[in-house]
């Protein structure tokens, strides 16, 4: 290190800040309750129709169905989901209505607990923090709505706002650019390995810090973060740790 203290943090939101794998889980858990009451299915048949939506949303491009809304898409995929498990359904609006299900319980049980507001006001002290979040504009937005965690943060970028996402570099500088700082002044906390590392990488931060839950996994992948946590409320050992090398 080169004695330059950090300045700021770059925070990625789902599955960093907030639990969104586990809040979809549970509205996956709520729209199988409401097709087994409107098509008395088995709960094998509730879980294969489940699995097949999760898979789209993985696999869900920006070329899908050109002009459309994400909503629109999304519904899409529910009827798809619906008519790959079990052919034909004689309800027009049960796709509408697990999208909306599913998408209002999914918002529904996001939240930023209340020892990650504590962790960002005391970070908030200390250093900048950006909040940068890929995906279709809409959808993050409406989870930053959701979790009203616009005042813990100096700026607020939405990726799908912009030409590029992470882990391209435009995105970062457009970032550092906000908050008035080099890349060398910040730091990249996220969870994902591709977006997250490799993008704080690309842009040259001094350090990436990759959340990650699963103990005991090794990385035999070629994106090394600089250090790995379980839980964003261990940044500040990291933090730390930073400091110490600065003052080396």
């Amino acid at each position: 290190m080169d004695g330059k203290a950090v300045k700021a943090i770059l925070f990625d939101l789902d599955n960093t800040l907030i639990e969104t794998s586990r809040a979809g889980e549970v509205a996956l858990q709520k729209t199988g309750v409401l097709l087994k009451s409107k098509l008395s299915l088995d709960d094998d048949t509730i879980r294969r129709i489940c699995e097949k939506f999760k898979l789209k949303l993985l696999h869900e491009s920006s070329d899908q169905l050109p002009g459309t809304s994400k909503d629109d898409l999304r519904v899409c995929h529910w009827e798809e989901s619906i008519a790959e498990t079990i052919g034909s359904c004689s309800i027009s609006d049960l796709a509408s209505q697990c999208y909306y299900l599913w998408k209002n319980s999914r918002l529904e049980n996001l939240c930023l607990t209340p020892e990650v507001c504590d962790l960002l006001i005391q970070l908030r002290s200390k250093y900048k923090l950006l909040l940068l979040t890929n995906g279709d504009a809409q959808t993050q937005r409406e989870k930053v709505e959701a979790v009203n965690c616009e005042e813990f943060f100096d700026a607020v970028v939405i990726a799908g706002d912009h030409a590029e996402q992470k882990p391209f570099p435009s995105i970062f500088q457009l970032c550092f650019n906000k908050l008035e700082v080099e890349a060398w002044d910040c730091i990249m906390v996220g969870d994902s390995l591709d977006t997250d590392v490799q993008g704080g990488f690309n842009a040259g931060v001094r350090a990436t810090v990759w959340i990650h839950r699963a103990e005991g996994s090794v990385l035999d992948g070629p994106v090394k973060p600089d250090y790995t946590i379980p839980t964003v409320l261990d940044l500040p050992r990291i933090l730390a740790q930073l400091q110490n090398c600065t003052c080396e």
